[in-house]
C-alpha cells in the first residue's frame, strides 16, 4: 500500500494524462469494434433471414402453380368413365419381297399408358425385323409429336382461362397455410407467421387467423410479399404477403453471445474510470501532504529556533542579564513553547483521521451555556480587531451528548477561521435552534468569503481556500476536516452557506438526547 501511494506520489501529472488518454483509446476503440461486429452479425442474419423466406415464399408460388396445372389437366383428360385408356395396337405383315404391311391400329387416351403391342410375322429374317423396328420408331415419334400438341393445346387454353378467374376460385387458403408452413420448416424458418392474400385490384380478401391482432403496422419493411402465379400474362398480378412478428427477435438472438462480452467490457471501463478518478485524488492528496509536511516543518522550526535562540542568549556570559531582558526572553520562551504545543495539537489530529470512528467520551451538556463560554474567552480576540461577537440561544431544549472537549475545539475552530479570514472589524454571530428534533448551531461572519468552487472541498483533509491578498493566514488545512470529522462522530451534519466577499455561515445539526 505504502509502496503504491509513493509510486502516485511520484507521477509525474502528464505521465497520468498520457496514461488515462492511452487506456481510454484502447476502451473506446474496443466498444467500437464491438459495436461494429454486432452490426455486422445482425445484417447477416437478417440477410440469411430475408433470402429464406424469399426462397420459402418461392416455393409456395410454384407449388401453387403445378397444383392448378395438375388439376386442370386431369379434368380435361378425364373420360365419362372416369378413366382414359391410351393404347397403341400395331400389327405389321410381311409379304415374300419383304416388305410391311400396316394393320389395324387403335388408339384411346387415359392417365395410364400401354406400352403398343406390336405383332411381327417371324417368317422372314432379319433385315425384315430390322425394317419392322424402324418403322415402329417412326410411328412412336409421330405418336409423342401429336400427344404433345395435344398436352399444349391443353396447358394454353389452362392458362388462357385460369388467369381471369378471381384469386378466390384459382386457391385453397387452407392448402396454402400448409404449403406455407411446409415451406418454411424445410428451410429452417420455424417461427410463427401470418399472412394475407391481395388480389390483383388490391384488395386483402383473406387473412391468416391472429393477423389482425398480430399486425406490426403500416411499415412495408415489416411484410414479405410474393407473387402468386407469376407466369399469368395479367399486368395486375395477385400478391402473398407474410408477417413474422418474432423476426426482430429472431435476429437479435444471434447476439446473445456478445451480451457477456458487453457486460465485462462495461466493468472494465467502469474499473478504467474508477482507477484513474483514484488515481487523480491520489495525486491531489500527495501533493496536499507535501505542502503540509512543508508547513508543518517551517511551523515547527521557527518557534524552535526562537527557544533555542533565547536559551543561547541566557547562557551566553557576556550578556548582560538585566531584569527586563530576562523578562523579555522568558516571554519568548513562554509564547513560542505555546506555538510549539499547538503545532503538536495540530499534528496529533491527524491521528481522528486514521480511525472510522474516533473514542468519544459523551457526557450530557447544556449546549447554550457552552457556547456562553466558548464566546465569552474568545471575546477579547475579537474586541481586539474591533469587532463584535453576539449570542443569540434560542434553542429551548439544548441538551445533547457531546464530547466536552472535541466539541468546544470545533466551535472555537469555526471562530478562529472567521477571525483569520476577516479583512476588517469581524462581527461573529452564534445562534442555536431546535428543528425536526435536533439542535442546531449556526456560527457566521462577515468575512471575505468562500467561492463556490472551493465550498465543496472545504472539508477536505489538507485543502486550503484561497486567500487572495491575506499572506498572514497560515494553516495546515486541517481545521475544517476536523471539525466535519468530530460532528460526522457525533451522528450529526455541517454544510456552509457562503457569498464570496460578504460572510460565511456553518450550521451544524446534532441529535438531540432522548
Amino acid at each position: 500500500m505504502l509502496k503504491s501511494f509513493c509510486y502516485i506520489c511520484y507521477m509525474k501529472r502528464k505521465s497520468i494524462i498520457l496514461l488515462g488518454i492511452i487506456m481510454a483509446v484502447s476502451f473506446f476503440g474496443l466498444i467500437i469494434l464491438q459495436a461494429k461486429y454486432m452490426k455486422l452479425t445482425a445484417d447477416m442474419r437478417s440477410e440469411q433471414f430475408d433470402e429464406s423466406v424469399k426462397k420459402s415464399l418461392y416455393g409456395v408460388a410454384r407449388m401453387l402453380e403445378e397444383e392448378e396445372t395438375l388439376l386442370y389437366l386431369n379434368k380435361n383428360l378425364t373420360t365419362p368413365s372416369g378413366r382414359t385408356k391410351i393404347t397403341t395396337t400395331t400389327s405389321f405383315n410381311f409379304d415374300s419381297h419383304g416388305l410391311s404391311r400396316l394393320g389395324d391400329t387403335t388408339k384411346s387416351y387415359s392417365c395410364t399408358r400401354v406400352k403398343p403391342k406390336v405383332f411381327i410375322s417371324m417368317k422372314h429374317g432379319s433385315n425384315t425385323i430390322q425394317e419392322s423396328s424402324r418403322i415402329l420408331q417412326n410411328k412412336l415419334r409421330e405418336r409423342f409429336i401429336h400427344e404433345r400438341a395435344l398436352l399444349d393445346d391443353i396447358l394454353i387454353r389452362l392458362l388462357s382461362e385460369s388467369y381471369v378467374r378471381p384469386i378466390q376460385e384459382r386457391i385453397d387458403f387452407q392448402q396454402v397455410n400448409e404449403i406455407l408452413d411446409r415451406e418454411l420448416d424445410n428451410n429452417g424458418l420455424n417461427l410463427p407467421h401470418y399472412f394475407s392474400v391481395i388480389d390483383k385490384e388490391g384488395k386483402e380478401i383473406y387473412k391468416s387467423k391472429g393477423y389482425e391482432s398480430e399486425d406490426g403496422g403500416d411499415n412495408d419493411s415489416e411484410y414479405y410479399t410474393q407473387i402468386l402465379f407469376p407466369n399469368d400474362p395479367s399486368p395486375q398480378p395477385n400478391y402473398l404477403r407474410v408477417y413474422f412478428p418474432t423476426r426482430q427477435n429472431y435476429i437479435m438472438g444471434s447476439l446473445t453471445l456478445l451480451i457477456p462480452s458487453i457486460i465485462f467490457t462495461g466493468l472494465l471501463l467502469f474499473t478504467f474510470c474508477f482507477a484513474m478518478i483514484i488515481i487523480s485524488r491520489q495525486k491531489k492528496l500527495s501533493e496536499m501532504r507535501t505542502d503540509f509536511m512543508n508547513n508543518m516543518t517551517h511551523e515547527l522550526k521557527t518557534p524552535v529556533s526562537s527557544i533555542s535562540l533565547a536559551a543561547q542568549m541566557l547562557n551566553d556570559t557576556s550578556i548582560p542579564k538585566t531584569p527586563a531582558m530576562i523578562e523579555q526572553l522568558s516571554g519568548v520562551v513562554s509564547s513560542e513553547t505555546k506555538r510549539l504545543t499547538q503545532q503538536i495539537e495540530k499534528v496529533l489530529q491527524m491521528s481522528i483521521f486514521e480511525k472510522e470512528s474516533s473514542a468519544l467520551k459523551l457526557i450530557e451538556m447544556d449546549i447554550n451555556d457552552l457556547i456562553i463560554n466558548i464566546s465569552s474567552n474568545f471575546a477579547i480576540k475579537v474586541e481586539n480587531t474591533g469587532g463584535t461577537i453576539e449570542t443569540d440561544l434560542d434553542a429551548e431544549d439544548c441538551y445533547a451528548l457531546v464530547d466536552e472537549i472535541h466539541f468546544t475545539n470545533i466551535i472555537y475552530n469555526l471562530m478562529d477561521n472567521a477571525l483569520k479570514y476577516s479583512n476588517g472589524p469581524l462581527n461573529l454571530h452564534l445562534k442555536t435552534w431546535n428543528e425536526k428534533g435536533n439542535l442546531l448551531i449556526s456560527v457566521e461572519d462577515n468575512g471575505i468569503g468562500i467561492k463556490k468552487s472551493d465550498q465543496k472541498r472545504i472539508f477536505d483533509k489538507f485543502y486550503r481556500v484561497s486567500t487572495g491578498n491575506l499572506h498572514n493566514v497560515k494553516g495546515f488545512g486541517l481545521g475544517l476536516a476536523y471539525v466535519k470529522k468530530v460532528v460526522t462522530d457525533h451522528k450529526g451534519t455541517i454544510r456552509v452557506e457562503s457569498e464570496l466577499n460578504k460572510g460565511t455561515k456553518f450550521i451544524i445539526s446534532i441529535p438531540l438526547k432522548k
